[in-house]
């Protein structure tokens, strides 16, 4: 067996009813505390005055959409003014992003462009980062348990990481509750992500058992959840989501991802649309795309194959025909085309470019051309 290692949080908590250990946890790190929120700053005033009544003062910041680089840097001024002990992330995976890099960021004595992987000069954190805990609010990214933050740069029109290993939260404390009532795109975009992050690490070149262990059995579950919840809301369902994005964040943060994720990075810089339905328009199109550049008898057909079988039982057919059927129930529950998430076919040929030096492409199972790219997103 080749040897590997796991990458995790310090500790992960899981459950219904858990978010309501969150206060004394995050005070137990420190008093001044940073709580990063989403766009909704009331959906985080029960932990703000949780803290409180501990003792704790916070200073409650907002992150209104997917982080980039002006709204990074105008957060750590003002965090660097406060001078936390501790950062709190409560939301989706963009408001987690910005948390994670804040409490890396904080005690650095240099900016963001100092570190931030392609567009910066990518180096190593001097100082170590300040302890993080996150709250997941819904199931998708799984960034509560990886050790890199994602940050928008328009000038560069590209998506780039902050990325240590040291990064990762003290403690992720994942409440499905939190999640309840999500809105319905946001379910099926950030769902999508969570299936495409289980899925991409099992076929990866970079599995390893604890993946694998991890992935292929969240495959179905992840899929049949989402489908449930795309007829209504239901907690059993929101409970199974939540677990299979958890597995997707830990085995991503383990196994690497694939094309999905290495197009997905390009076309979000470019157009600003959001991460999950990016990921979910193109997981259908990669699938064949990898299926038709796996030689018969590879790792990568075989497992190409069971994933097929898994989506096809699910969706009611063959595992022939699994990637027709999820594109089509895909364009059913209402996901827009790459067209209509701003990305202009004119671009196909640039992006593919670009992606093919991400870190998310080094792991797919097979090599894919960059016309295999191109027709993969048209096929999006």
């Amino acid at each position: 067996m080749t040897p590997f290692g796991i990458a995790a949080p310090g500790r992960i908590l899981f459950g219904r009813g858990e978010a309501g250990r969150a206060a004394g946890l995050v005070t137990g790190f420190g008093r001044r505390i940073l709580l990063v929120h989403g766009r909704n700053g009331g959906r985080a005033d029960w932990l703000l005055r949780d803290i409180e009544a501990l003792g704790g003062e916070v200073l409650a910041m907002g992150c209104p959409a997917e982080p980039d680089l002006a709204l990074l840097e105008d957060s750590l001024g003002q965090a660097r003014a406060f001078a936390p002990e501790v950062v709190v992330g409560l939301g989706g995976g963009a408001t987690l992003d910005l948390a994670k890099a804040l409490a890396a960021l904080v005690p650095a004595p240099d900016g963001p462009m100092e570190h931030l992987e392609v567009v910066g000069k990518g180096r190593p954190l001097v100082a170590p980062p300040l302890p993080f805990v996150a709250l997941p609010t819904t199931s998708g990214t799984g960034s509560e348990v990886t050790k890199n933050a994602v940050i928008g740069v328009p000038e560069h029109r590209r998506k780039v990481s902050l990325r240590d290993d040291r990064m990762i939260a003290r403690i992720a404390l994942v409440d499905p509750a939190l999640t309840d009532g999500c809105p319905p795109g946001v379910t099926l975009a950030s769902g999508l992500d969570a299936v495409t992050q289980v899925i991409e690490p099992y076929v990866s070149a970079r599995a390893t058992p604890f993946t694998d262990a991890i992935t292929r059995p969240a495959i179905a579950e992840g899929l049949r959840a989402l489908m449930r919840l795309e007829k209504g809301e239901d907690a059993t369902s929101r409970d199974e989501l939540a677990w299979v994005s958890l597995c997707g964040g830990l085995a991503l943060a383990n196994g690497g991802l694939g094309a999905v994720h290495g197009l997905a990075g390009v076309i979000g810089g470019i157009s600003g649309a959001a991460h999950g339905a990016i990921c979910g328009t193109l997981l259908a199109p990669v699938l064949r795309a990898n299926l038709a550049a796996s030689a018969p008898g590879s790792t990568a057909r075989a497992r190409l194959g069971e994933v097929c079988g898994l989506l096809g039982q699910t969706l009611g057919t063959s595992p022939r025909e699994a990637p027709e059927a999820l594109e089509a129930w895909v364009r059913a529950a209402g996901l827009p085309r790459l067209a209509d998430l701003g990305l202009d076919p004119a671009d196909h040929a640039a992006v593919a470019e670009a992606s093919a030096v991400s870190s998310s492409m080094k792991g797919n199972p097979v090599g894919l051309t960059q016309a295999a790219l191109v027709e993969a997103m048209r096929q999006a």
